[in-house]
């Protein structure tokens, strides 16, 4: 199909579609958190405001680069044959396009309006998911998500620097829970998901490692992350109600990480998926509320 017949198909609805806005909507849920934990106060409007949109827009742009390189194997998965340049109705010069427009008004507001840092922060977030994943990882290794996940994590340190203008140790540990969330998060997808990638040749671990090898180390990430949730409050970056919090949620995690290795339940692997979003969602939510309930002294 042409990109002009592409053109005349296509909605705002299709354009919504590519910057895949659930995903975004999570991203800048942590990005607002990682704002509001770097300041004893309110954050800034200006850095509020300019800082999400700003990060929002590069991380659109980032999407739609995925679906463009991914258009041909998004039309043989169930999951994402629906897509709109799967389907045809959006044209690959018109997600180009798109997709520049987005990020380059992303980084303009990051630079004017916000910081250099913060900007060229996002910026490397955009090319890792976008062209070093997306490209490479993604078809060149079973630790694909491993290695990617990072730029995915990168939000609320965007956040953070939108609003100090510096990189701070407690905003890493923000990272590293996202980090540390992200392989059981998207490898219990993946046994869910398992022949569909195989039949795109695309390197899942439990594609090239089989099922029980990635239901193994989904227990490992797990308890990995459980113990890294725990160092907001070691560190005096959080207070109990954050700790109650990351173990009765971490719990749940858990729960389903050893119903995945008992191999009892075919729906575990999607429960898994949809609790890890609830997880992390709930996980940053009550990190914001315990810091303002239980206001912890600067490390």
């Amino acid at each position: 199909m042409t990109d002009m017949a592409a053109t005349a198909k296509a909605t705002w609805r299709d354009y919504k579609e590519l910057t895949k806005p659930n995903v975004v909507l999570l991203m800048i849920l942590t990005s607002v958190i990682g704002m509001f934990m770097a300041v004893p106060g309110m954050v800034p409007l200006d850095a509020l405001i300019l800082g999400n949109l700003g990060i929002a827009l590069c991380a659109g742009a980032a999407a739609a680069v995925n679906h463009l390189v991914d258009q041909r194997v998004d039309q043989r998965m169930a999951r994402t044959s629906k897509r709109p340049m799967a389907q045809g109705r959006v044209g690959t010069l018109q997600a180009a396009a798109f997709a520049l427009v987005l990020g380059g008004a992303g980084m303009a507001i990051l630079l004017i309006w916000i910081n250099a840092l913060t900007a060229w922060l996002t910026f490397a977030s955009l090319v890792g998911y976008a062209f070093v994943y997306t490209l490479f990882l993604k078809r060149a290794t079973p630790q694909n998500i491993v290695i990617g996940g990072l730029a995915g994590a990168a939000p609320p340190l965007l956040g953070w620097t939108a609003v100090t203008g510096e990189i701070h140790g407690h905003a890493l540990l923000l990272v590293l829970i996202i980090f540390a969330w992200t392989p059981p998060h998207f490898w219990a997808l993946a046994i869910h998901r398992k022949e569909e990638y195989a039949a795109v040749d695309i390197p899942m671990l439990p594609v090239t490692h089989g099922d029980a090898f990635t239901r193994l180390h989904i227990l490992l990430y797990t308890v990995l992350m459980f113990l890294i949730t725990l160092l907001p409050f070691v560190t005096r970056m959080s207070g109990p109600l954050y700790l109650l919090g990351a173990v009765v949620l971490g719990g749940g995690f858990l729960y389903w990480a050893i119903e995945l290795m008992r191999n009892r339940n075919p729906a575990a692997p999607m429960e898994t998926f949809k609790y890890s979003i609830i997880y992390l969602m709930a996980l940053f939510v009550v990190m914001l509320v315990d810091h303002y309930v239980f206001p912890m002294t600067a490390a």
